[in-house]
Formats: C-alpha cells, sequence, structure tokens
C-alpha cells in the first residue's frame, strides 16, 4: 500500500458522515516540478521579476503548502527518487526510476500510466534531455536513472506518452521516435509549425543534451512556455482528459552551480509557464493544477535587507552546498482536489491527490482537519 493509502480509507470514512457520493476525479491534470526550486529560489526570483518576494505566478494560488522530500535510503533524496514519489506515491531509493527498491523490484503505477489506463492522453515536457531523472519517473521503469536507452525504450515501447518534448540525445532519436509513430520536430519554428489538430503523437528533440539556460539565450530552440503551450494544444482534443508533466529542470543545474542569475532567469520562465497554463485552465473546473518542486538544490537563503530589493536587481544570497538539501519546498494548487494541499505534506500524497475522486464534502471538512487525517494515516 502507497505510504498515503491509508489516507483515503481514513479520509474516506469522515467524508461518509456527510456525502453520500463523490464526483468523478479531475478530468485534467497538470503537475509542473521546478526542479531543485526550494522557497528561497522563489523568493529570489521574484525579488528580479517585481521587487518584491510573494510575486510570482504561482505564488497566488488559492491552496498552498510544504512538501517532504526524503527517499527511502537518504535523508536526501535525487531527482530520481522524488519523482518516482511524486509519480507513483511510494518512496525507493535515490538513483531509483518507479520499481520498487526497496522491495522486490516490481514496476510502480505511475501518474501517467493511470491515466492513459482511464483513456486519457498523455505528455511529458522538459527542459533537461527527455531521458533525465524526473521526466523518467512519469514515464519509465529502470533500476538506474543513468540507463538512458532503456528508458527511451520504455516511453517508446511501453508507457507511450502522446507528448515527449525536452532536450534530445541521450538514448532517444529522431529515428527511434518516427518508428514508434512519433512525428518528430527538432527546432523553435518546427514545434510552432505543429498542425496540433491533426497530431496525436509528438517527440520534440531539442539539441543533443540539455536546453541552453534562458540568460544564454536559446538561438533556434523552444522555450519551457513554448513545449508547454504546444503540449496544451496536442493534449486538449482528447475529449477524455490528459495528464501532463512539465519540468523546468535547469533551475537545479544552476543551484548546483551556485549560478543565482541563472537560477532566477530559470525559474521567472518556469514561472511564465505557469501562467500559461493557469490561462489555459481558467474558468474550467474539471482541470487540476499542482506547481511544487521535487527537492532543493544550494542550501539557497536571501540575506539582502528589504530596502535594497529592486526588480532587475539580483538580490545577496548565501549559498550553503552545491548539492541537494533536505529543506521541505513548495506546493501550490489549483481545481478540484485542491483543498488536500495544505499544511505539511510528504511528495508520495501527490499521486492520490490528483487521483482520488473529487470529495464533495471537504468544505465541510476543514482543511485543517484533512492534514491531521493524513498524518494519522501515515
Amino acid at each position: 500500500m502507497r505510504r498515503s493509502g491509508m489516507l483515503l480509507a481514513v479520509l474516506g470514512c469522515a467524508l461518509a458522515m456527510t456525502v453520500t457520493a463523490a464526483t468523478a476525479a479531475p478530468m485534467n491534470v497538470i503537475f509542473l516540478i521546478g526542479d531543485g526550486m526550494g522557497f528561497e529560489q522563489v523568493k529570489a526570483a521574484g525579488i528580479y521579476a517585481n521587487g518584491a518576494p510573494g510575486t510570482l505566478s504561482f505564488e497566488q494560488a488559492p491552496y498552498t503548502g510544504q512538501v517532504t522530500t526524503y527517499s527511502a535510503n537518504s535523508s536526501v533524496t535525487d531527482s530520481a527518487a522524488s519523482g518516482t514519489a511524486i509519480a507513483t506515491g511510494v518512496k525507493v531509493n535515490n538513483n531509483v526510476i518507479s520499481r520498487a527498491y526497496p522491495g522486490d523490484g516490481h514496476e510502480l503505477e505511475t501518474l501517467l500510466e493511470h491515466f492513459r489506463d482511464a483513456g486519457k492522453s498523455t505528455g511529458l515536457v522538459t527542459t533537461t534531455y527527455m531521458t533525465h531523472a524526473t521526466p523518467a519517473a512519469f514515464g519509465a521503469h529502470e533500476t538506474s536513472r543513468n540507463s538512458y536507452i532503456a528508458i527511451a525504450g520504455d516511453y517508446l515501447n511501453q508507457t507511450r506518452p502522446n507528448v515527449l518534448l525536452g532536450g534530445g540525445a541521450n538514448g532517444l532519436s529522431a529515428s527511434s521516435a518516427q518508428a514508434a509513430g512519433y512525428s518528430v520536430v527538432t527546432t523553435a519554428a518546427g514545434l510552432a509549425a505543429v498542425d496540433a489538430n491533426a497530431t496525436t503523437m509528438l517527440s520534440g528533440q531539442f539539441g543533443s543534451s540539455h536546453l541552453p539556460y534562458e540568460y544564454d539565450g536559446l538561438g533556434s530552440l523552444p522555450h519551457l512556455s513554448d513545449m508547454a503551450a504546444t503540449a496544451l494544444d496536442v493534449l486538449d482534443n482528447d475529449t477524455d482528459g490528459f495528464f501532463l508533466m512539465v519540468e523546468g529542470g535547469r533551475i537545479d543545474h544552476a543551484g548546483h552551480s551556485n549560478d543565482l542569475v541563472r537560477n532566477v532567469y530559470e525559474t521567472i520562465e518556469f514561472a511564465h509557464t505557469v501562467q500559461l497554463v493557469l490561462d489555459w485552465a481558467a474558468g474550467r473546473d474539471d482541470t487540476l493544477v499542482v506547481v511544487t518542486a521535487d527537492h532543493e538544490t544550494g542550501g539557497l537563503t536571501v540575506t539582502g535587507e528589504e530596502s535594497t530589493w529592486t526588480a532587475g536587481v539580483l538580490p545577496a544570497v548565501n549559498w550553503s552546498t552545491t548539492g541537494h538539501t533536505g529543506a521541505n519546498v513548495p506546493v501550490y494548487a489549483w481545481g478540484p482536489n485542491a483543498e488536500l494541499v495544505s499544511g505539511v505534506l510528504d511528495n508520495t500524497d501527490f499521486f492520490e491527490i490528483a487521483t482520488v475522486p473529487e470529495p464533495a464534502a471537504m468544505l465541510l471538512i476543514s482543511a485543517g482537519a484533512a492534514a491531521l487525517l493524513r498524518r494519522r494515516a501515515a
């Protein structure tokens, strides 16, 4: 049973006392993951973009909280284990991609597979190369995050997301994607020219590694927001709904380098992408949007005085490491089941938040009571 598996049973008992039926789970589910994006990364980006913290698009969410990120074998996770926890609701060891380690190694059902099997379209978008750990956790099953060829094979032959947009090479090739039935584009111009109404399987392979940093310019390659827009255009043709994971993957890389300006630029583009998604979802009551991070990178702390904060000027900061940390990360949510995002969650809670029927009686239970039920069920 998932770590949060008892949550549904306990919460269900409470809801049964106040409601006789529940609505369906969200029709569309969109996860946006800022890799390495902790609270202070968000703060620094808001200061640079707008002169004050709390000003990025996703910080205006109606439901917010924080998330613990430890893996099965370490207080400090890597992206494979944290991505797996988000995607499957199960803790695994660092380096593992959606397989039961510790355990018998069986393949763990991911959110992408759950929604695919429910008849929905699916997609993965990232600024890292496509076979990197976070997207792999949603669309592959491997004992090592470094098994790039096997991860690409899982995408093309097993999980078959309708949309795969990210950096190229590293196990994935245009010829292999075309052989698997995907249309392939390799430039921003090619992406913009996609006929979304006529395309059901799309692979964007941009360059031969991670996409460039925003700060350095992308040349002929697309921005994260461009990829997300095309993914939505393709996926929203499915009247049964869709699942989409969008990763701002290079926030993490800039954190490893303690490179504040590139970290900030990546976070701002991530915020632009979130706004694009929110604009698409505006007026809908069938779409759950969750913004979070897999872990924090760099041990960043904003240290400058508030009086010095000015838009366009980097704030003073300290970095404590070039690695990941065990710090809690933020979460923001909109739409059906978003009210389940409150207080301190664990990353394994996301599977059920995305998949359980929307509790019609949740308004009769305070967010604090729901959080207490979760903690007692853990």
